[in-house]
């Protein structure tokens, strides 16, 4: 699985990953920030957990919270909200919608 294909998956079935495939057109030369800073916060947080960087995860919170009525507290909130936990294993297909 690629980075674009994590960031821009909205689901999966079985071991393929469901892509959206006009996001990924769109988007997919932004960098983390660029994706929080478009709005695409569930996208900007899987790019973040795609890097590894804990700081990444930051910016997508600070800028979240600069945009929200309601601040979230922490990376882990911000990451339950939007379904995301970290990179999955065993993706062996990927099919573009």
């Amino acid at each position: 699985m690629r980075r674009q294909d994590f960031v821009f998956c909205i689901g999966y079935e079985g071991s393929t990953a469901i892509v959206d495939g006009k996001l990924l057109r769109r988007y997919s030369g932004l960098s983390t920030r660029q994706l929080a800073e478009a709005g695409l916060f569930k996208q900007a947080v899987c790019s973040a957990l795609w890097s590894g960087k804990p700081e990444e995860l930051q910016e997508v919170l600070a800028v979240y919270n600069q945009s929200t009525a309601t601040p979230v507290r922490s990376v882990e909130e911000l990451s339950r909200i939007f379904g995301t936990s970290g990179v999955p294993d065993g993706v062996k297909k990927i099919t573009i919608v």
